[in-house]
């Protein structure tokens, strides 16, 4: 009876370690996929919070819901779903799809880039929210949070492809396991900041009012500083889509049979990096990134300028 047990028990133990790794394994799946969509990440925390500009303070952190439910809503419910039926019955047009958005985010890198030397920003109304003032304040809500998740909806098509294509040997559980976790875990990062940066200017004011001399100090200097941080990640986050956008396209170039473009340009990050011989591995990635961004840029170039002359011929 003790042996039958203990045999029990040795049975469940070997069970217990094999889902510990099963789970470690997942947790490691998600993570690399999460920062491989990093830059992606980057870019939608610096775009959303541009959606409650305007609207009274207690109306923010709801907006902020309304928005987050929204992205859940389109990676599980939506993306999630057709991503695995793709990997399923049409594997051979996942690069192809991922190349189509790194192109996408590159165009996208590219009006930002040319929109801040040109002086002036992309319009309001391409983001989806309404050209002009409505009088009912629940129909200008309604409309800015329709448009955030629109523009949500393309950001998390590319974080769900590049999560997809960084477990393509996984089985269907793992890739739908991975798919979900990098899915919640962005949106609840990505909208956990996005609330911090909306109230931190109240956060700044609440301070300010302080006894504290060194809390009224830090309080007048969050309030002061907070444009110039939303401009910053503005910049960080076009950086990142062209970086991520360029990386997207010559990998998959390198995937379909094309590997030039990568080997010439991990070639010259090695070349910089042992000429520099200084922190080898990171010089060698800054140069990538650079010239993986460099290109981003040129292809976003090509884009508008197919897209200008398509717009043109229309009229």
């Amino acid at each position: 009876m003790s042996g039958g047990l203990l045999a029990l028990l040795d049975d469940v133990a070997a069970i217990a370690k094999v889902a510990a790794a099963s789970l470690d394994d997942v947790a490691t799946q998600a993570s690399q996929a999460g920062a491989k969509a990093a830059g992606i990440v980057i870019d939608d925390a610096a775009v959303t919070p541009r959606y409650v500009v305007g609207f009274a303070a207690d109306r923010e952190l709801p907006i902020i819901g309304k928005i987050a439910l929204g992205s859940l809503r389109n990676k599980l419910l939506i993306l999630l779903p057709g991503a695995l039926a793709l990997a399923t019955f049409a594997p051979w047009a996942i690069t192809p799809l991922l190349m189509a958005g790194g192109l996408f985010l590159c165009f996208e890198g590219y009006e930002k880039l040319h929109g801040l030397f040109a002086g002036h920003g992309p319009a309001v109304a391409s983001e989806g929210t309404l050209a002009t003032p409505d009088p009912d304040p629940r129909a200008v809500e309604d409309a800015k949070v329709a448009g955030a998740i629109r523009t949500d909806m393309i950001l998390s098509a590319e974080i769900m492809a590049i999560t997809l294509a960084s477990v393509p040997a996984q089985s269907f559980a793992m890739q739908a396991i991975v798919l979900a976790l990098v899915g919640i875990g962005i949106t609840v990062v990505v909208y956990g900041a996005v609330a911090l940066i909306v109230k931190a200017d109240d956060l700044g004011v609440l301070m300010a009012r302080g006894h504290l001399a060194v809390t009224r100090a830090l309080g007048r200097g969050l309030v002061k500083g907070m444009p110039g941080l939303l401009k910053l990640l503005g910049l960080v986050g076009t950086a990142a889509m062209l970086w991520v956008g360029g990386g997207i396209i010559v990998h998959g170039a390198a995937g379909l049979g094309w590997p030039a473009p990568e080997h010439a340009l991990h070639g010259v990050a090695a070349q910089v990096a042992a000429f520099l011989g200084v922190a080898d591995g990171f010089t060698a990635w800054l140069v990538s990134a650079i010239g993986t961004g460099i290109l981003g840029i040129a292809l976003g170039a090509v884009v508008a300028l197919a897209m200008s002359a398509i717009r043109g011929s229309k009229h």
